[in-house]
């Protein structure tokens, strides 16, 4: 029992003592914060020195053959490899570096072949159908035109020929049937007188008069033959004629455009087959192209380097290393053969960094497999737009591709190797130069804050390039001066193009800011009034209740625990953080200050507490 009384007491002193000295650091903190006391004592300085300075831009690199021919997986479609030469073979020209597999190739191909008979055997059956239809075509244009002559023939054999030979026989008949009668005429009337002679029996005499009659009738009929023919056999005949010949000039049309057609149709199924032919034999001639590519051969001497060794990081660096059995893509870099000993370094430039760099300046490349030499080199080139690689990994970083041709040619500088590019910008040897933190813009100028004595005073300066590390001061310090290398941030300018601005443009610009930042904070006080009405109970003292709520400005008192992490947190926080802290605690009113002053009486923290149904 009186161990346990013991041991509770020594907890108790050791939980006062804990509370007692976080409150002390965090009052001493806050005391400091709100003192805006100047003492430099506890502030890191640097000494103000003179001497050589490099402005420079040092980025990682790849080291690459400065001619070198790539070499690319030229069969479309993914291919496996199934030979591939070693890495690091020096092959001649003509030696075989990779082979891939080709067995659906030539499955293709044989098809392929199948499909190219097939297509010949068309178009030569296309080329014969021609033929045939236009020999077919000549032989109907000759038929109809013949048909057509024929009609035109008839027309005048029967015009200039037929009829007036016809009609000339029926006048013939008509003479002839005329004179018939005529001497049937004469041989009854003699008749006639031999009868009254009684020379003649009477049959005899009939039988001449008959005679005339027949002779009459025979007259009468071939005038009537005649006349037939004159007024309707050949009118008839003439149109029927006349149509022939239009039928067949017609015939002959049809003929004509039929045969044209049949030809045209015939040459178009030709010029069909003779294309569909040719396109596969196109295919034919592909499938055997790409079986040739299957085998990669080298184009010319030189060191075997694979492409995905010489790969420098970014979305490509996943690529599995090239092996047999791996299956590659179309256009994808195999090798690379190295034609020569001019190398280059591969770099990427920050977006931040291009105001110094430019082409034309030198660099300094080192390898890191080939420690303590250093290799002078030249910047080549700047890409104009950022990487897309790496914008798509990451959108905001923005780096430019560059090249650093390298002066020296050397064996040992290989395809792949890393190394570190520093550009070099400018190089002074004699400059006045200090830490790039110790320089903050005030007032859109560039200041530096001297230490004298204890107290730390702003002076402006006129600045040169910087190399991220120091910056050239050319004028505004002497060398021997001592300059914060944390200069207080609420002195600088919140806008840090205020110096490329006009001054009436920067007054107004800190006018709307303040403006700004008057409402928020008479928003926050509003705010901050109508949490502690309703968390404050009625009857209950002001400072009884900031040691139980949460309302703004009531800090609850913290354990021993919580009050260490305050204290680190408080180690922890940058200039900025500390400012706002600082400015949070100015915009206090008293009582909040009282409160959180009164609030740190070593209570510990515990459930909120409702006030009892007397102070209700």
């Amino acid at each position: 029992m009186a161990n346990s009384q013991t041991n509770n007491n020594k907890k108790l002193r050791k939980g006062i003592f804990l509370g007692t000295m976080a409150v002390l650091i965090l009052g001493g903190g806050l005391f400091w914060m709100v003192s805006g006391d100047d003492s430099v004592g506890v502030f890191a300085s640097y000494t103000v020195q003179q001497g050589p300075l490099t402005i420079s831009v040092l980025e990682s690199g790849t080291i690459k053959a400065k001619e070198q021919i790539i070499i690319k997986n030229e069969v479309e479609g993914r291919t496996s490899i199934i030979y591939l030469i070693e890495e690091g073979t020096r092959v001649k020209k003509g030696d075989l570096l990779v082979e891939l597999d080709a067995s659906s190739l030539l499955d293709q191909k044989i098809d392929q072949e199948i499909s190219v008979q097939n297509a010949e055997a068309a178009f030569i059956n296309a080329t014969e159908k021609l033929a045939v239809a236009e020999n077919q075509a000549e032989s109907d244009k000759d038929a109809a035109e013949l048909a057509l002559d024929f009609a035109r023939e008839d027309l005048k054999k029967y015009k200039e020929g037929e009829y007036p030979s016809q009609l000339k026989e029926a006048e013939a008949k008509i003479k002839l049937a005329e004179e018939e009668l005529e001497r049937a005429q004469d041989t009854f009337e003699w008749s006639q007188k031999l009868s009254e002679e009684k020379y003649i029996s009477e049959n005899e005499l009939q039988a001449d008069r008959l005679a005339v009659t027949r002779r009459e009738l025979d007259l009468e009929l071939t005038i009537g033959n005649r006349d037939l023919l004159r007024d309707f056999t050949y009118p008839r005949q003439i149109k029927q004629l006349e149509s022939d010949i239009r039928q067949a000039e017609m015939a002959l049309e049809r003929t004509y455009r039929k045969a044209n057609a049949d030809v045209i149709q015939a040459r178009a199924e030709l010029n069909a087959k003779e294309a569909e032919y040719n396109r596969q034999k196109e295919k034919l001639q592909k499938i055997e192209d790409q079986i040739r590519k299957t085998k990669i051969t080298a184009p010319a001497d030189g060191l075997v380097i694979y492409a995905t060794s010489a790969q420098r990081g970014g979305w490509r660096g996943n690529d599995e290393p090239l092996d047999e059995g791996q299956e590659v893509r179309e256009r994808q870099e195999l090798i690379y053969l190295p034609v020569g000993l001019s190398s280059i370094a591969e770099v990427t430039i920050h977006e931040a960094s291009l105001k110094k760099v430019h082409a034309g300046l030198p660099a300094v490349v080192t390898v890191d497999a080939l420690p303590g030499r250093r290799f002078l080199g030249t910047v080549d080139f700047i890409a104009p737009l950022p990487d897309p690689q790496s914008m798509w990994m990451n959108p905001d970083l923005k780096v430019y591709n560059s090249i650093v041709s390298l002066l020296e040619e050397d064996e040992a500088l290989r395809t792949g190797m890393s190394c570190k590019v520093e550009i070099i910008v400018e190089r002074y040897e004699s400059a006045t130069s200090v830490p790039v933190q110790a320089v903050l813009r005030v007032g859109g100028e560039p200041t530096v804050y001297v230490i004298n004595g204890k107290k730390a005073e702003p002076r402006p300066v006129e600045i040169g390039l910087d190399n991220n590390r120091m910056i050239r001061i050319v004028s505004g310090l002497q060398e021997g001066e001592k300059v914060l290398l944390n200069p207080p941030l609420e002195a600088a300018s919140i806008d840090m193009q205020a110096s490329e601005s006009s001054q009436s443009e920067q007054s107004e610009t800190n006018q709307r800011i303040d403006d700004r930042l008057s409402e928020v904070r008479n928003r926050r006080q509003v705010s901050s009034d109508s949490s502690a009405a309703v968390a404050e109970p009625a009857g209950m003292p002001r400072q009884e209740a900031a040691g139980q709520g949460f309302g703004e400005g009531a800090f609850p008192a913290p354990s021993a625990e919580q009050m260490e992490e305050m204290r680190k947190r408080l180690e922890n926080m940058t200039p900025e953080q500390r400012e706002e802290l600082r400015k949070r605690f100015e915009n206090m009113t008293p009582e909040q200050r009282e409160q959180m002053r009164q609030g740190r009486g070593g209570r510990q923290r515990g459930p909120r507490q409702e006030p009892s149904g007397e102070q209700r």
